[in-house]
Formats: structure tokens, C-alpha cells, sequence
């Protein structure tokens, strides 16, 4: 029987088969081929399985079908090592907020780059718009034009206000998404404004470090009323990219990228190289620099990886 990963707990699994929508608890028979061995989990929520049942009603997982696509971040003890949390997706939402907890543009951008390294369409969600002030929006709107000038989309919402909720569900209607950011920035919370009935435990914001609490501990897809699913994710602190080239980072900057196709020379790092248009770019201030630094990050990790 073939199914679909609609959630993960480490060792068991939940299986959606595809033809009755019978869910099975599952685990996994056999070995299965990793993306070489920097994967701490063999499979994620979103994957589509091949599987049979047993005694019990247990259902065994005998074969995982090729990702289109995935997401992962870095492992929390392993740090060489990543782990997929979602696959198989439509469209990425990272939910940003400017405070309670803060989130930086460093983070956002290794999302940003994680999408463009992995083929999934980003969509930027900047979240708890009404607990800002005029000054405060103010950045907001400063933040979301940067990032439609590269050309994300973007929305600005409110879980308690439904502000452009309904934008929102136009955009992830019949499709596979999944929500992104750090615990407390309201993921949770946010899927239970678009579909109450899911009542999906929802954490408050620790005021001694003003981040929030872990309250979703493992990946779970739902699905909705209006079409399509969506998978919780736990709060992610950091994104990982395995298995790339330094070479290859400024592919998934796209500004950058449009930027080094009038450097002077083709294969231009973007560093320290003579008459290279991404410094200029930064000079000028055509380039935003937190961007750059990002990359440059990226490029340093993508190069330590590559020597272990």
C-alpha cells in the first residue's frame, strides 16, 4: 500500500494511506538510502511510503519514493549533521517577527537561501502586526520592501486581528505548505485562527529571555477545511544546507547572482576580487549588506562541511 508521513515522533510514524484516508501507525523495516550520511532522521512528514500491514494493524515501511524537495536545519546535537523536517512541499511560510521574540534578517535569509537551494517557493509572513507601533511598522515596511525588491512574496498578518487571513488561505489553498520561525512567534497559534477545530496547543513568550517555549516537540501535517494540509513544525533555531559547494551559495541569493553576472571575471567569489559588481553593488547600497553576510557565512559553512 502506498501513503504519505503525516507525522513523525522519531521512532513511529503515522501513515495516511492514499486511496481509504485510513491513518496506521507505522515503523520502519529495512534500511534506507540517505542523502549520503549527514541525516540524523530517515524519514520525514511529507514523504510518500510504501508500506504493508502486519499483525496488529501495525503498518511496516518498506520504501520511501523520491522527494521532489525538502527542508531541514541543522541538528541540535550534531553539528555537522542535519535533519529533514518536512518534505515534499508546496510553499514554504516563514512567519517573521520584529519582537516578542525578535527574529533577525540572518535567520530569514538562510530560510530564503535553504528555498532557493532546495526548489520550494518561500512566502514571508510578518506576524503579531497588531501588537506594533507606528514606528515599529514603520521598520516592518522597510524590511518588507527589501524583500519584495528581490522578489518574495509577502504578507503582513495577525492571528488575533485576522488581518489578510484571507489572503493568506487564496495563497496555501490545495497546496502542501509549512510553517516556519522561531518558538513563539505564533505558528500554532496561527492555525488555529484559520481553522479552530485543529486546537493545536499554543505556548506563552518567556519574559525573562523574551523567546518563546517549545510547544510543538515533532512535525505533524493537518489538514484543512478550505483544501490542501499544512505541516507544524517545531520552533527552528537554525537552517542547514548539506552537501553544497561555496561555489554554489550565491545561486541562492538571487540578487547577488544577477549582481556577478557583470563581474569582471566569470567565476567571481565575491569577496576581494578586482572590479567585482557585488562589492560595487554593496558600495552603492543596491545590495543590503545583511544579505551579503549572510552569504558570506554560508559560504565559510558550506566549506568547513566540505573538509570533514
Amino acid at each position: 500500500m502506498k501513503g504519505i508521513i503525516i507525522k513523525s515522533t522519531g521512532s513511529w510514524y503515522q501513515v495516511l494511506e492514499a486511496e481509504s484516508k485510513t491513518i496506521y501507525e507505522a515503523r520502519i523495516r529495512g534500511k534506507f538510502k540517505l542523502i549520503k550520511t549527514r541525516l540524523t532522521n530517515p524519514l520525514a512528514v511529507g514523504d510518500e511510503v510504501e508500506f504493508s500491514l502486519e499483525q496488529d494493524d501495525v503498518a511496516w515501511i518498506t520504501k520511501i519514493f523520491p522527494r521532489k524537495n525538502y527542508l531541514i536545519r541543522k541538528s541540535v546535537n550534531l553539528s555537522k549533521e542535519a535533519h529533514i523536517i518536512a518534505s515534499n512541499v508546496d510553499i514554504a511560510c516563514f512567519i517573521y517577527t520584529l519582537k516578542f521574540p525578535e527574529t533577525s534578517l540572518g535567520f530569514l535569509d538562510r530560510f530564503l537561501a535553504c528555498c532557493e537551494a532546495y526548489n520550494i517557493k518561500p512566502l514571508i509572513l510578518f506576524n503579531k502586526m497588531d501588537t506594533l507601533n507606528d514606528e515599529e511598522k514603520e521598520i516592518v515596511e522597510n524590511i518588507e520592501a527589501m524583500y519584495q525588491n528581490i522578489g518574495y512574496d509577502t504578507l503582513n498578518i495577525s492571528s488575533y486581528t485576522k488581518l489578510n487571513l484571507n489572503f493568506l488561505i487564496d495563497k496555501i489553498k490545495d497546496k502542501t505548505s509549512v510553517f516556519f520561525g522561531h518558538s513563539g512567534c505564533g505558528k500554532s497559534t496561527l492555525v488555529n485562527a484559520m481553522q479552530p477545530d485543529l486546537h493545536i496547543r499554543t505556548g506563552e513568550i518567556s519574559e525573562s529571555q523574551l523567546k518563546g517555549k517549545h510547544t510543538t516537540t515533532f512535525a505533524q501535517m493537518h489538514f484543512w477545511d478550505f483544501g490542501g494540509s499544512v505541516i507544524d513544525t517545531p520552533g527552528v533555531r537554525e537552517f542547514a544546507m548539506i552537501d553544497v559547494q561555496k561555489e554554489e551559495i550565491q545561486h541562492y541569493f538571487p540578487e547577488i547572482f544577477q549582481a556577478g553576472r557583470s563581474c569582471k571575471y566569470h567565476n567571481c567569489m565575491h569577496i576581494n576580487e578586482p572590479k567585482c559588481a557585488v562589492l560595487q553593488g554593496l558600495e552603492t547600497g543596491e545590495l543590503e549588506e545583511t544579505r551579503y553576510i549572510t552569504y558570506l557565512k554560508l559560504m565559510e559553512e558550506a566549506e568547513e562541511m566540505n573538509q570533514n
